[in-house]
This record gives structure tokens, sequence and C-alpha cells, in this order.
């Protein structure tokens, strides 16, 4: 169900929102969201459906449709991540809106720096915290790996480093993130982006749905 992160309609004369996050995400956009004051539901989708991007937009259409059917304007927290255009073509349809990027990595370290960082090395495995977090469940697992390991070079073979995007790095996180590199077999590279990224694309967004969000945005 939603969550509600906001202050009262009483307070705020703004129609109620509902964004609607992926659960990579979902962390960073309640904090967020908690912080700013914004008058918005967060509702995470979960994050597993990156292993079938095409499963994304018939999760996100569901919980679009029962967000505008409650009154409610609704907000993407998504890039495109792997929908090829299909998330695009999900907002048109309601009038939604995204965030910007091709994946979440983009939100995190700009799409200019992850493009040259594949440009130098097609072969890079990227993680983030919410990846490194969730590594057995959402790749091991989702993947079927923990039940078919010989698959492991179907899908990784062709890997030749993995780099790190670090949003809150912290001793565990640094521990999980040199585990998996040695399930590789890589050298692991870190880069610490925090979060003011995706904080700033989401206020953008926020402000373009909201009559006072871009005041409460800035």
């Amino acid at each position: 169900m939603p969550t509600s992160t906001t202050a009262s309609s009483g307070s705020c004369p703004s129609p109620p929102v509902e964004i609607l996050a992926c659960g990579a995400l979902a962390g960073h956009v309640r904090e967020i969201v908690a912080r700013r004051g914004w008058p918005a539901a967060v509702r995470s989708l979960p994050a597993v459906l990156h292993n079938r991007p095409q499963k994304i937009i018939i999760e996100a259409e569901r919980a679009m449709v029962s967000a505008l059917a409650s009154g409610r304007t609704v907000a993407l927290a998504y890039a495109d991540c792997g929908t090829y255009g299909a998330l695009d073509e999900l907002c048109a349809r309601y009038g939604a809106r995204r965030l910007p990027g091709l994946h979440c990595y983009d939100l995190f370290a700009g799409a200019a720096r992850v493009a040259a960082m594949f440009e130098a090395e097609p072969g890079t495995y990227v993680l983030t915290d919410f990846l490194l977090r969730s590594f057995d469940r959402s790749v091991l697992a989702g993947l079927g790996l923990d039940r078919y390991p010989e698959l492991w070079p179907d899908y990784f073979g062709h890997y030749k480093r993995l780099v790190w995007l670090a949003q809150e790095p912290s001793p565990a996180l640094a521990a999980e993130a040199e585990r998996v590199a040695g399930l590789f077999g890589l050298p692991l590279t870190r880069i610490d982006v925090g979060v003011s990224r995706l904080e700033r694309e989401l206020a953008a967004l926020v402000g373009q749905i909201l009559p006072a969000g871009r005041e409460a945005a800035r």
C-alpha cells in the first residue's frame, strides 16, 4: 500500500500525489519526500521487475490506474529501466511523468558519467547500495542462479569489471561489495555518488505536477 510521507491536506492545498517508485529507489524517494515535506504518498513496486522489464509496464499501469481512480496525481520514480520507451508511452497515455535517464545509474551518477564509464569498458557491471543489500535475493535467486549455478557464465561471463555507485557507503556494504566482486572474480571500483542528483531530479518532477511543488522543490 502507499506510504504517506506528507503533511496533512489542511496545510497543503495541492491535490495529493502518488509517486510510483522502483523498489531499488523507493527507500531514497521516501526519505527525500518526507524530508522535503511534499504532499505525496510513495508506492514501491518490486525491484525484481528489473529482471523482466516488460512486467514493469504491467505493474506500473495497474498501480497508476488505481491511483488515478482515487483522485491522485501520479508520477513515476523510474528511469526507462530497460523498457525501451514503453514507460514513456504509458506516461503519455495517462498524462503522467517519470524521472529522466535510461536507468537508475543515470539518476545517481549522471547520464554523461555513466555513458563514459560504459564507453571506457562496455563489460561493466554496475552495483548500487540497494543491489548490494539484496544481491542474493534479487540476482542469485531472481535469476535462478541459486538453483542453477552453472548458468553463471551465460549471464555474467562477458563482464570485465564491477563499479559500485555508492550512495551511503558503510563498512558492511563495503564488505558485501568485496564479496560480490569475489563471486564475479573481477576487480571492483567504488565511486561515491550520494543521492543529491536523484533528489534534484525528484524535486523537478514534483515541481512539474504540484501547483505548489515549485515552491516546495526549492
